[in-house]
């Protein structure tokens, strides 16, 4: 018994230590590229950083702040639908504050903090950015703008935002709340989860059966008015065709709801090309048959008088 709770016990032990988040710090190896871009070869940037020059309106730094922010799925977990998330969704500070941000990455894929509508004068692209690749932590520092407005902070990977990864962060009183912030404000396009898989399947099934319907009915138009404008070049009388075969196209369109229900589009296709190869057909015997008619009475021996 004491041998296997010693047993577990190192087990445990090494379960907690590979569970352990090693946190690679960034800020040791950055390289200024200037305009207050830092990069390193391991997967970490700081964009827009400003240690010193006040934005116009500024007459001072009005405070100094440090705020340390984490990235992570599992920072998702309390926002059901939602996959990547960040610790805090809401920042408040006065205007003119210097603001060093300290951010960590919990995942092992990239994350950003990207604060949008910045002064681009002061801020090239008019935003601040914090992005680590894996495990780590980066630090950036800005000087926020005076007067009182809201601003996006968000991850700019694809669909981390999307998927939860967004805040907002308040100068002074800010200027109103941002839509779709996890836990903080209603989304602007709300998640429906209500209908199955079966509702689903058979709203898509009549979807794409009055696509068709609608299909045939303005191939049917088309062809109707392509044929009548091949046989009279007469600007009035195409239009008039044309009139008449867009009100015969929506006549049919009740019979062809029915008659198509089932088909596919290229199956609908088929048949429509198929009746007008029939009523060309028809036509031509009847234009011949009149041809016949005419050359017959005009070969007629008047009886001399």
């Amino acid at each position: 018994m004491l041998k296997f709770f010693i047993a577990s016990l190192v087990s445990m032990v090494f379960s907690l230590s590979a569970m352990a988040v090693e946190y690679e710090d960034h800020d040791g190896m950055l390289m200024n590229h200037g305009d207050g871009h830092l990069m390193d070869m391991g997967g970490g940037m700081v964009m827009g950083q400003n240690t010193e020059t006040l934005p116009g309106g500024c007459e001072r730094i009005s405070e100094t702040k440090e705020i340390t922010v984490h990235a992570g799925h599992k920072f998702a977990e309390k926002f059901p639908g939602r996959m990547f998330a960040f610790d805090t969704q809401e920042f408040n500070f006065k205007p003119c504050t210097k603001l060093t941000v300290h951010f960590y990455n919990d995942d092992k894929v990239r994350h950003q903090w990207m604060m949008h509508g910045l002064p681009k004068y002061l801020y090239p692209q008019g935003m601040f950015h914090l992005e680590v690749s894996g495990p780590g932590k980066i630090s950036g520092t800005l000087i926020l703008p005076p007067g009182d407005k809201t601003y996006l902070v968000h991850c700019d990977i694809a669909q981390h935002m999307e998927k939860g990864m967004k805040a907002e962060l308040k100068v002074g009183k800010g200027d109103g709340d941002l839509p779709s912030i996890p836990g903080l404000t209603a989304p602007a396009v709300p998640d429906d989860y209500s209908g199955t898989l079966t509702d689903v399947a058979a709203a898509k099934k009549a979807g794409d059966e009055a696509a068709a319907v609608t299909a045939a009915a303005l191939a049917a138009t088309k062809a109707a008015t392509a044929a009548a404008t091949a046989q009279q070049p007469d600007d009035s009388f195409v239009s008039g065709i044309t009139v008449i075969g867009l009100a015969i196209g929506l006549l049919l369109a009740p019979f062809l709801a029915k008659k198509f229900k089932g088909m596919t589009s290229a199956e609908i296709i088929a048949y429509i090309f198929d009746l007008l190869r029939v009523a060309i057909d028809y036509a031509v015997r009847v234009i011949s048959a009149l041809i016949k008619i005419v050359a017959a009475n005009k070969n007629k021996v008047l009886p001399e008088k």
